[in-house]
């Protein structure tokens, strides 16, 4: 899962970004209001983390313009306010929540992973092919009665797969939510999680489609 964070406090903003990476999200951060926009108009997210006191354009603009053009993204609006009005005003301009700093770091996570939930339409977080299951909200993978142990990227690649298992995944995708836009090493890393995850799991679970990309295909 990729997310983009719109915060101007670069302190918070990084250490956000560490804290959710490690969490085994791609994570991209801007500090200004018209780069998130077009950041956000651009890049392919699964959810932003918008400021709402920003400079260049502030929050309640960035997130109207995105719904405006039609981007569903789900949106979740930070700010150092407080009170009932400024909640509504995030709510009416198109944000799916709204975090109050100081917050939780834990409280943030929570509230991530319910919009992603959300996004995919109340779909259980448990993804069962076959003998493999893979719990997104844990971040937990089974294979029959077996759990496998897999590295925060490792996980990622995995589940780029199995939400959308039968599908072709292009490479480019996989980079596109597993990394983040800084990365300029080796797009063929990606083949080398591929390779990592047929040893840990069986061989022929991750089918490779020639010229297009990879398909999880559901066991026998």
């Amino acid at each position: 899962m990729r997310l983009l964070i719109v915060e101007d406090e670069k302190r918070l903003a990084l250490s956000l970004a560490r804290g959710l990476t490690a969490e085994g999200y791609a994570v991209d951060v801007v500090h200004d209001g018209r780069e998130g926009l077009h950041q956000a108009s651009e890049g392919t997210y699964d959810l932003v983390i918008l400021d709402i006191m920003l400079p260049g354009l502030n929050g309640y603009r960035v997130c109207a313009a995105l719904r405006a053009a039609g981007h569903e993204v789900p949106i979740l609006m930070l700010t150092a306010k407080d009170g009932e009005y400024d909640e509504a005003e995030g709510l009416d301009t198109g944000a799916d929540d709204y975090l109050t700093k100081p917050f939780s770091y834990v409280v943030l996570v929570a509230r991530i992973k319910a919009l992603l939930r959300r996004r995919g339409a109340g779909a259980s977080p448990v993804h069962v092919h076959g003998d493999l299951k893979v719990d997104t909200a844990a971040r937990r993978v089974f294979l029959g009665e077996d759990e496998v142990s897999l590295t925060t990227k490792e996980f990622s690649v995995l589940e780029q797969l199995v939400l959308r298992a039968g599908e072709v995944v292009s490479k480019s995708e996989i980079l596109e939510h597993v990394w983040d836009f800084a990365y300029e090493g080796d797009p063929n890393i990606v083949e080398v999680y591929i390779s990592t995850l047929r040893r840990k799991l069986r061989p022929g679970l991750i089918r490779t489609v020639r010229g297009a990309g990879y398909r999880l295909e559901a066991s026998p």
